[in-house]
């Protein structure tokens, strides 16, 4: 039987610093919402441990009960057990009671799951309006109003329409977790957190039933393909508790599944029109169901024609996938359907998939932290499609300030990633007239993912001749400040796949471990890539274009490049 495991607080640094913030301004109201699982309540709770603070849940009942259990929450905090008998009949009187508790202490009063108070009496907006405005807002009082149906939270909440518009001084859409939070807390092997990933998505309630270290397909088989399973029904909840015709949404949802991302191929695939099909499309990214990417050429990503729809939750992409076509099974529990579906294509197709946005992800932490010098103003992806061939590039970014763009392919296999997957990458970017017009002048960083297979099998690519020249590690032990530096630091030497003896070879290290330290990521080396294996940087490839122009690289070269003015002296690699 699988035990549901305990998920300590993970993340949310930025969310937990802007509370913190408006804690400490006077009248301060925060509107905090998001799909259901995301971790609102959690984040609310981890804010006000240590606060003074009202907490209150609503629930789908009579006014009159909400108004009653209101009540026992005062009287709790305040120690003043007279107000569980008194019975109130008006909202601004129990407001009165928080407000003029400890007037000079900051307090916090949070309402969980506003929209139930709001379905059952629809004047409960203007009620609070008037608590606001009248008593809550100069009484010391921070409010915070949190809700899971995005839709009325929209409506309700923020929206011009409400009688509470304008009176929040913050608002904060809370989304899943992005990988690399996940990832430094597991303590699990890169590619078991990648798999995990692709299925649970950064939601922290599917990860309190996925345990790290374990099975992952016996953990998919408990937990979503068992009629009993906590996630077998999710999506089903999720959806029709935000929309009236969950069918329509099902149907499209399972259409853009089923490998439709063209809103024509989609329209067709439903045989609907596609003003018809917009409208739904629309309320399914509102409710994060969905997502619409554009190529990062696009200057207008909103309304360009270029657009294709995914799914943008792993595991409603998931569901969706190994779930839905196989229910009539799932009924009878026949899951051995499915497992067998999961063998098949899970890892090379499924997961392949995911690991495109993780290795988004991870290239936007790296910039975060200032390990790769570059300043997105956007990370996405690149398509083109020409009479000429397609043109895909898994990750693209773009750095205005700087004039740059960084150009990645992701792979997601156990083979070594080479010379010729980066020749590839190289030959797609100088090809695209489109990349040159909508970038003119624009340096280029050239990077490639991939699983960390290289950690475990490096000995035997050091001596392994089918491994193109150019990626040839050449590894070094001694030195203990490379050995014990935050990420492993693995050379690529020469350019023409000539042959070097052992000897060359160590000249070679010596120089190269010389040069670390003055290596920045300056793409005025039009060569230099990196190859990301797992979440670390282990390979700096390519360290100048002068590398290329000689069969072999020799000492010379490298102490060219150390003397060059036309490198900066910061650090790269740390």
């Amino acid at each position: 039987m699988l035990e549901v495991a305990q998920v300590n607080f993970i993340g949310r640094k930025e969310e937990l610093n802007t509370l913190e913030k408006e804690f400490r301004r006077d009248g301060s109201f925060v509107v905090i919402y998001g799909r259901r699982r995301i971790g609102k309540t959690t984040l609310i709770k981890e804010f006000i441990k240590d606060k003074q603070a009202f907490y209150f849940l609503a629930t789908e009942e009579v006014e009159s009960q909400s108004m009653k259990r209101l009540a026992g929450v005062v009287a709790r905090v305040t120690g003043n057990s007279m107000l569980q008998r008194v019975t109130f009949t008006d909202w601004l009187d129990l407001f009165r009671e928080i407000a003029n508790y400890r007037p000079e202490e900051k307090k916090v009063l949070v309402i969980d799951e506003f929209p139930y108070l709001v379905k059952t009496n629809a004047a409960f907006p203007s009620i609070l309006q008037n608590a606001w405005d009248e008593i809550l807002k100069d009484s010391n009082v921070m409010l915070i109003l949190c809700g899971s149906l995005i839709s009325m939270m929209q409506k309700h909440a923020l929206s011009h329409d409400s009688p509470l518009y304008g009176r929040r001084s913050a608002q904060i859409r809370l989304k899943p977790l992005p990988f690399t939070d996940l990832y430094a807390v597991q303590g699990q092997p890169f590619s078991h957190a990648v798999e995990q990933y692709s299925v649970t998505g950064g939601v922290p309630k599917y990860l309190e039933f996925f345990e790290p270290g374990e099975d992952l397909y016996r953990q998919i088989q408990e937990v979503v393909l068992s009629k009993n399973g906590f996630l077998y029904e999710e999506p089903n909840f999720l959806l029709k508790d935000e929309v009236q015709s969950a069918n329509s949404y099902f149907s499209i949802i399972r259409a853009i599944a089923d490998g439709n991302h063209k809103l024509g191929k989609i329209a067709g695939a439903l045989g609907m029109e596609t003003s018809s099909l917009t409208p739904y499309l629309s309320t399914l990214i509102d409710l994060d169901f969905l997502k619409k990417a554009t190529p990062v050429t696009e200057k207008n990503p909103e309304k360009s024609r270029k657009g294709l729809y995914f799914i943008s939750d792993n595991f409603i992409r998931f569901w969706f996938r190994y779930v839905y076509p196989y229910k009539g099974e799932l009924e009878l529990d026949n899951q051995q359907i499915v497992l067998d579906e999961l063998e098949k294509d899970f890892i090379q197709k499924f997961v392949a998939f995911s690991y495109e946005d993780v290795c988004k992800d991870i290239f936007a932490s790296l910039c975060r932290s200032k390990a790769v010098d570059f300043a997105p103003s956007r990370i996405g992806s690149y398509w083109l499609n020409d009479i000429n061939g397609d043109t895909e590039i898994d990750v693209m970014a773009v750095d205005h300030q700087k004039k740059q763009v960084f150009a990645g392919e992701c792979k997601y296999h156990n083979k070594p990633v080479d010379a010729t997957v980066y020749y590839e990458l190289e030959e797609k970017v100088k090809k695209s007239a489109e990349l040159r017009t909508v970038f003119p002048g624009y340096k280029v960083l050239y990077g490639l993912f991939s699983k960390p297979v290289c950690v475990g099998k490096a000995a035997d690519y050091r001596q392994d001749r089918s491994v193109p020249q150019p990626f040839r590690r050449i590894y070094h032990t001694c030195d203990a400040r490379i050995r014990t530096a935050r990420y492993q630091h693995k050379a690529v030497t020469s350019s023409a796949g000539e042959a070097y003896g052992k000897a060359f070879s160590r000249k070679i290290v010596r120089h190269i471990k010389a040069l670390f330290p003055y290596i920045k990521m300056s793409v005025g080396f039009s060569g230099l890539i990196l190859l990301f294996c797992g979440d670390k940087i282990e390979v700096l490839a390519y360290l100048c274009e002068a590398f290329k122009t000689e069969r072999v690289v020799s000492v010379a070269s490298v102490e060219r490049l150390r003397k060059s003015a036309s490198y900066s002296e910061q650090f790269f690699l740390h």
